[in-house]
């Protein structure tokens, strides 16, 4: 069986990781976005789906965009008897999707959650239940016929780390589960009329104001790796758990302190913080935090 992979992020890494190892099936090509600059020298950096494919001699391929004529051309010169797509970046053409069955491992329980951030989306609503969706591809932006869900717990202090792993290994799985029986599977289309959409993470959206905890949590867990959750001064809150959801108190306001920890008030409900770090400066525990602010209770976090 010969594959043509698409996919970029470490999501994407495990999933054509147990292609590669899986007998009778011989990756092809592989397709992932260019690299990018990183950090703050901004070096430029191959996606994790390019390290893992020239590791084993695999072809790899990064346009820009997928559309250009001489990109489709080149793309159809490779003979394939399935096209497997995980979180590649870009659209697929009409023809691309015409030169062999397109399957994408998509990381929620389709309708919901199409787009760019499913499982931080999944994070963010508090949703107990997830999974990933193994779909056929059409030119809309995860509109396709789904073929097999496998579905997951998700637990109240999961963080997005542990939820993208566990979801690679359930996306592993399911792809060999359904290429194996591609031709026993029937695909039946997606209900349109529940279908939500999740936009790509921006910087901007861990900024937060002690308004809402368990919202303010839910964000903590779905940001964990990038972009955190900051004030509106740049301190990061770096560890914190979920005190109380429904009490209300003053935003901001210090209302307890403990030997490792302070607990900060919300408009409704509140939080348990362990660590922060300042805009410019490393990690440190909160109590030398407030302690260098001179900060005690009844005071405001800022």
């Amino acid at each position: 069986m010969k594959i043509i992979f698409m996919g970029t992020p470490e999501y994407a890494q495990k999933i054509l990781k147990k292609l590669i190892d899986t007998k009778d099936i011989s990756v092809v090509a592989v397709y992932t976005q260019p690299d990018k600059p990183f950090g703050r020298k901004k070096i430029l950096t191959p996606p994790e789906v390019k390290t893992l494919a020239l590791e084993y001699s695999i072809d790899v391929y990064q346009p820009i965009k997928l559309r250009d004529k001489e990109v489709v051309e080149e793309l159809l010169k490779i003979e394939c008897d399935y096209i497997v797509v995980a979180a590649y970046g870009q659209i697929l053409p009409r023809a691309i999707l015409d030169h062999a069955p397109c399957i994408n491992l998509h990381a929620s329980i389709l309708p919901s959650y199409r787009g760019a951030s499913p499982i931080q989306q999944t994070l963010l609503n508090g949703d107990t239940q997830t999974g990933v969706t193994a779909m056929l591809m059409e030119e809309g932006l995860d509109t396709g016929a789904i073929l097999k869900i496998a579905t997951i717990e998700v637990s109240e202090d999961e963080i997005a780390e542990t939820l993208f792993e566990r979801l690679a290994n359930t996306a592993m799985d399911l792809t060999l589960d359904v290429l194996v029986n591609f031709n026993s599977l029937t695909p039946y289309p997606q209900n349109d009329s529940v279908s939500t959409h999740c936009s790509k993470i921006t910087k901007a959206d861990g900024e937060i104001v002690f308004d809402n905890a368990i919202n303010i949590y839910n964000k903590y867990r779905a940001f964990s790796s990038w972009p955190g959750i900051f004030l509106s001064s740049g301190l990061k809150l770096k560890k914190i758990a979920l005190e109380d959801i429904n009490s209300i108190y003053e935003i901001g306001k210090i209302i307890q302190i403990d030997s490792n920890s302070i607990v900060v008030g919300c408009q409704k409900g509140s939080l348990r913080i362990f660590s922060v770090q300042p805009a410019s400066k490393n990690e440190m525990d909160i109590l030398s935090y407030i302690n260098g602010k001179r900060l005690t209770v009844a005071n405001y976090l800022s």
